[in-house]
């Protein structure tokens, strides 16, 4: 609970990924992937209860041997590539008979990301008064974009900076937290709007697995982690 009011994580994750076969389920550092993403909603101060939305029976088991909340498994037309995300959370939400103010998704591909991310994202949200918000990653700056005539040589745009500070910062989603009131995320259907906040986190926590080059490196994180 913050603010007096409840708060609902869902844990998404289908079985019918592509990049990565069954990643979900994959071993990370010792443990299933999707176990990660468990363990991280259980340490947070906020969260007043924490469920998996997944459409597939092995990751619901996973999910459960692990300490997972697995109260319905998802319809499968809610588990294909066309399906929008929104469909799948307001689907978990009625299917509860709690009542929550927000809703918070936490995908199992983001296995990096702390309890502590889940409850300065919900604190930054509520100070900005914000209906959203979107945890996101500074973008690597890249000084230029450059062309090539065919004759081999290169062309710099004109105007563009020449130097790193010059440049103005950008920021990409990192996949790992979104918030959303959960009136409003009915009305808006979409956790992005022009009043949707952003959560800054870290390169090393910002780690999205779609392929095994971003297990691996996920791995490298997480061995790293242990190590300090």
């Amino acid at each position: 609970m913050i603010h007096d009011s409840r708060v609902l994580a869902i844990i998404v994750g289908r079985g019918g990924s592509k990049g990565l076969p069954r990643k979900n389920v994959r071993a990370l550092a010792g443990k299933p992937l999707i176990a990660w993403s468990i363990e991280a909603a259980s340490k947070s101060r906020f969260l007043d209860r924490t469920i998996v939305s997944t459409d597939d029976a092995e990751i619901a088991a996973v999910a459960r041997a692990h300490g997972g909340d697995v109260p319905f498994l998802r319809p499968a037309e809610l588990a294909d590539d066309e399906a929008p995300i929104i469909d799948t959370i307001l689907h978990a939400t009625d299917s509860i008979a709690e009542q929550y103010r927000y809703v918070v998704m936490l995908q199992a591909t983001s296995p990096l990301r702390l309890g502590s991310d889940i409850d300065e994202a919900l604190t930054h949200c509520g100070k900005l008064n914000a209906p959203a918000c979107v945890s996101i990653v500074p973008e690597p700056k890249m000084l230029w974009a450059l062309t090539m005539k065919p004759t081999g040589q290169l062309v710099l745009p004109p105007g563009i900076a020449t130097r790193r500070q010059d440049l103005t910062e950008l920021y990409q989603p990192n996949g790992a937290i979104y918030i959303a009131e959960l009136e409003w995320l009915k009305r808006n259907r979409d956790f992005y709007a022009p009043e949707t906040v952003g959560f800054v986190m870290p390169p090393e926590r910002s780690v999205d697995i779609d392929t095994m080059a971003d297990l691996i490196m996920a791995e490298a994180l997480m061995t790293a982690r242990k190590g300090n």
